[in-house]
């Protein structure tokens, strides 16, 4: 029986498994589906900046087995594309006929004196400790570093909670951001006493204190580190060219070779002639839908789907401040202040995948950039 294996249970990963599933329903063929990942649970990683993020998991068996689709529960080792095999840690080797790799991406941790204090929110594990750190000092002093997407979200919600300082080498707020959000984001930081130091990063985190590049020093409870992300190493197991991030270069259908799809943050996808994806669960969510139906068709005869996802857009939780919803790749403010914050709460919500229901996520795997497939 022909097998597809997914490496990865992120949004793309599991994506990706439900939109091959779904193709497999609404034909009657018989296809094996594996989806290989270490965790119990579907960890929703753009919701790890909250104060309780043990709410930010779905068990991806309530996902998988209404299905028909395998996990098993170990991480990737070694990808032979030659032999079309995985080996897992635990020894296991499986074939397969066609592989979507959507291993996702991690942090990139910087090497300094007292790099084991930083805390992070890359993981589950990591945010759970940040918080369990935190909530053991009433008025805690944090220090966030980098102030891009997930540095914001997460220094305006502890804002709430205690001091902040947002670090940034750079010599604005939000530099991958651009200038059209900018004004409402300085407003909500300077509205929520966030304190921000451009043009310097952390050197040094020790017992209470770190050392920022221009030679001060600063007392802190807590130093977060957020600036960075890079595509998974097993990456470098498949033949193609990458990007500066890491990713695989992908054609039109997610293919990078003859019988490797690459989804979510391992995947280079254009989107237009200047615009590739960016790392985010809007991209992961499509990339992973159309790779695991292509992934399937391939082995089935079917057609394949160009990937065409929705127009770019970003929604910022500013805490308090509210919400920012931009659209566009110049950023356009269209909503703000509460009426963003709804924005956002209706998007937390909507990235929850349906569970214990196969013909409510055979239908969301269907849905495309608004087309049932």
């Amino acid at each position: 029986m022909p097998h597809i294996v997914v490496i990865g249970g992120g949004f793309a990963g599991v994506w990706s498994a439900a939109s091959a599933a779904q193709v497999r329903h609404s034909t009657g063929a018989e296809l094996r589906i594996t989806l290989i990942a270490p965790q119990r649970d579907l960890v929703l990683r753009p919701r790890l900046y909250e104060a309780d993020p043990s709410r930010a998991t779905v068990a991806l068996d309530r996902i998988l087995k209404p299905i028909g689709v395998d996990h098993v529960r170990a991480s990737v080792r070694r990808i032979d594309v030659a032999r079309r095999r995985v080996t897992t840690d635990d020894g296991r080797d499986i074939d397969y006929e066609r592989l979507v790799l959507a291993a996702g991406s991690r942090l990139i941790r910087p090497e300094l004196p007292g790099a084991d204090r930083l805390f992070d929110i890359d993981t589950l594990g990591g945010a759970q400790r940040l918080q369990a750190h935190l909530r053991k000092r009433s008025g805690f002093h944090a220090t966030v570093v980098g102030s891009g997407f997930t540095g914001l979200e997460l220094a305006t919600e502890l804002a709430s909670r205690g001091r902040v300082l947002l670090v940034d080498r750079a010599t604005e707020v939000g530099p991958e951001l651009g200038a059209g959000p900018r004004p409402q984001i300085l407003t909500a930081l300077d509205e929520l006493g966030i304190v921000c130091r451009l043009g310097v990063t952390v050197t040094e985190v020790g017992d209470g204190f770190a050392e920022l590049s221009d030679g001060s020093r600063i007392d802190t409870d807590a130093v977060v580190w957020t600036a960075g992300l890079q595509a998974s190493p097993l990456t470098l197991q498949i033949p193609g060219p990458r990007d500066q991030l890491g990713r695989l270069q992908v054609d039109e259908w997610l293919r990078v070779t003859e019988d490797v799809f690459a989804a979510g943050d391992t995947a280079a996808a254009r989107i237009d002639p200047d615009h590739s994806t960016v790392q985010s669960c809007q991209y992961a969510v499509p990339l992973g839908k159309t790779a695991g139906h292509n992934a399937a068709a391939d082995l089935l005869g079917l057609a394949a789907l160009p990937f065409a996802p929705d127009p770019y857009v970003t929604c910022l939780d500013l805490g308090a401040a509210g919400a920012l919803l931009t659209d566009g790749w110049d950023r356009r403010v269209q909503a703000s202040g509460s009426e963003g914050k709804k924005i956002k709460k209706y998007i937390m919500q909507l990235i929850h995948p349906p569970v214990d229901d196969a013909d409510a996520i055979f239908t969301a795997a269907r849905e495309i950039r608004g087309r049932d497939v």
